[in-house]
């Protein structure tokens, strides 16, 4: 089970109403020509022992566009909504700009874990993804973040997830 799996079983689950954030959607905004472009976002492609591994490189123009979404995140908080943030943290830079954008909301950080041959099997079965990303953030994405939950995917179900992160955070579950 995924971020977008794990989020959508969340909301279900949860009495109170959940804004689902995806930050996929926020780089489907970015113009055509910046995929690509060193100012916008570059997959880079290399062999990894033997392995497809893609790297990212992020420029300015997706630096301020996360910033953006950051500050959206904060901005529906603010106005009263829950919000599920579907999103890949790269560095602690990238949580540090949440806790920053987010000051005086409650804020908590769940990380999803699975091991790298899921995540590679995930990434070919959807078809919608470069193979060797997951490879590349493997290594990455948890390093240097502060998470208040942590959860092992491969071991549970989609609802038994939802219902454990919703059990840790302490969100009321919706009356069955």
């Amino acid at each position: 089970m995924g971020k977008t799996t794990t989020a959508k079983a969340l909301q279900k689950l949860v009495r109170q109403p959940f804004l689902h954030v995806q930050g996929d959607a926020f780089l489907d905004m970015i113009a055509p020509q910046m995929w690509g472009d060193p100012e916008g976002i570059i997959f880079r492609q290399f062999d990894e022992v033997g392995v497809p591994s893609i790297e990212i490189r992020m420029g300015s123009t997706v630096d301020s566009l996360m910033e953006g979404m950051r500050a959206s995140v904060a901005a529906l908080a603010r106005a009263g909504n829950n919000c599920i943030v579907d999103d890949v943290m790269l560095s602690p830079k990238d949580q540090q700009s949440y806790l920053e954008a987010c000051t005086g909301i409650r804020l908590e950080f769940v990380a999803l874990h699975a091991p790298l041959a899921i995540l590679e099997q995930r990434e070919r079965e959807r078809g919608d993804r470069l193979i060797g990303l997951s490879r590349w953030q493997y290594a990455r994405v948890h390093q240097g973040i502060i998470y208040n939950f942590e959860i092992e995917t491969l071991a549970h179900n989609t609802d038994d997830i939802a219902r454990t992160i919703a059990s840790a955070l302490d969100i009321p579950i919706a009356d069955s």
